[in-house]
């Protein structure tokens, strides 16, 4: 399990960075929160989506996060408390961790048997189609 934690760590870390620069570059503090919340909501709907389709046990994801009151609360079984403020620590390089990672056998893709894509009225994509490859 310590192995699966390092590696959910090195994962995440060049996005702990992302978001920690954005902390620290915008001067803005309505901005900053509103770049902040933009992440934290796909990285959250992302994470729901996975759950729901995969039919994971939130139980089985709790060993590898830090704190399970984020689990619980970003899956939409918990809440957010006026007391989740914390300092979030830079995330450590390690260099052997790319082994690991590259231990980890990958989750086969599960093919998708709907046609169409279904879209609330108003609702943008999450990431824009690529312009120009080819």
């Amino acid at each position: 399990m310590r192995t699966h934690r390092r590696a959910v760590a090195a994962l995440s870390a060049p996005a702990i960075s992302a978001t920690r620069d954005a902390y620290r570059s915008v001067p803005s503090d309505v901005v900053r929160v509103a770049a902040l919340v933009e992440i934290s909501g796909a990285a959250a709907a992302l994470a729901r989506t996975i759950v729901k389709l995969h039919h994971l046990d939130p139980d089985l994801i709790a060993p590898h996060v830090k704190d399970t009151t984020d689990l619980y609360a970003v899956l939409g079984r918990g809440r957010w408390l006026p007391t989740m403020t914390r300092h979030v620590p830079a995330p450590a390089a390690d260099p052997d961790l790319v082994a690991e990672l590259a231990a980890v056998a990958p989750v086969p893709a599960r093919r998708s048997t709907r046609l169409t894509a279904v879209r609330s009225a108003g609702q943008l994509p999450l990431f824009a189609p690529a312009v120009g490859e080819g």
